[in-house]
């Protein structure tokens, strides 16, 4: 069975080739020219450029690409899940469908699973990692979906952002909010429910907002002890270790994940974002 994951993840390049995971990476257009995400560019030079005041754009996968890959799937006769980007944020799963449906047309049988996750960055790459251990316990194709699916149902994304202006500038939350936000250290922290990125609170100070993340986690949070969290940020890795010891203060989870965000989220979200991954109820 093939499992494919698009660069929105937020997982290394060295996990999708240690894994048997085939990435799909969105683009990034900067400085007039466009690169593969993970591939072509890290999300370093991303944050880099946008501190000198570049402000980069992104576009979903290719739809030549997406063709392309389903008829060799089609022609393997293997089984194949795709677990894409959230739909409210990006336009590449509904480019998935589509293209899986012409390739359906002219080959029937084959067995490909679409799931839009409406999940981003480690939320989302929480949600491959287990796809691929389920595949690893032997799970067929239509048992991963259903795992997947309940999983992706309850996925939390806590995440608060350095500067809502880059926000903004993406169309992400409004201007006014934005400006507010810049005013007397205001953090935003914010969620995503139905796919879509929604502001919760406004807290003064980074530390605050830090504090409220984990009250808000232990707030949904279901056994959170028997859990993996992931926390991803920009390029702000000494900020993300600080924010796993203060959780550790409060819970011992089983494990937690830190990882860059990649260059596409992180185009939008900006340098300093920090974000908090969890489950809000756990499957059995």
């Amino acid at each position: 069975m093939k499992i494919f994951a698009d660069s929105a993840s937020d997982l290394p390049q060295s996990y999708f080739e240690e894994n048997d995971v085939e990435l799909f990476p969105l683009s990034v257009l900067l400085d007039g020219k466009e690169y593969d995400d993970i591939v072509e560019i890290n999300s370093k030079e991303v944050f880099d450029a946008i501190r000198q005041g570049q402000q980069p754009k992104t576009s979903q996968v290719s739809p030549d690409l997406l063709m392309k890959t389903w008829k060799e799937l089609a022609a393997s006769g293997e089984d194949g899940l795709y677990i894409a980007f959230s739909s409210q944020l990006s336009g590449t799963y509904q480019t998935a469908v589509m293209t899986s449906d012409q390739v359906k047309e002219g080959n029937p049988s084959m067995n490909l699973v679409l799931i839009d996750s409406r999940c981003a960055s480690l939320g989302y790459g929480l949600l491959v990692k287990e796809a691929v251990r389920l595949r690893e316990e032997g799970l067929n194709v239509r048992e991963i979906e259903r795992k997947i699916r309940a999983m992706a149902s309850h996925m939390e994304h806590l995440f608060t952002v350095e500067d809502l202006d880059y926000l903004a500038k993406g169309g992400r939350v409004s201007k006014a909010s934005a400006f507010f936000g810049g005013l007397l250290n205001i953090k935003p922290l914010l969620h995503v429910e139905g796919g879509k990125l929604v502001p919760i609170e406004k807290l003064r100070g980074r530390k605050k907002v830090l504090r409220r993340m984990i009250e808000v986690m232990e707030e949904r949070g279901s056994n959170l002890e028997e859990q993996t969290l992931a926390i991803s940020h920009s390029d702000d890795e000494a900020t993300a270790l600080e924010f796993k010891a203060m959780i550790e203060e409060v819970i011992q989870p089983k494990a937690i994940e830190i990882h860059q965000i990649g260059s596409v989220i992180g185009s939008h979200a900006g340098p300093g974002t920090i974000a908090l991954f969890f489950l809000n109820k756990v499957s059995q």
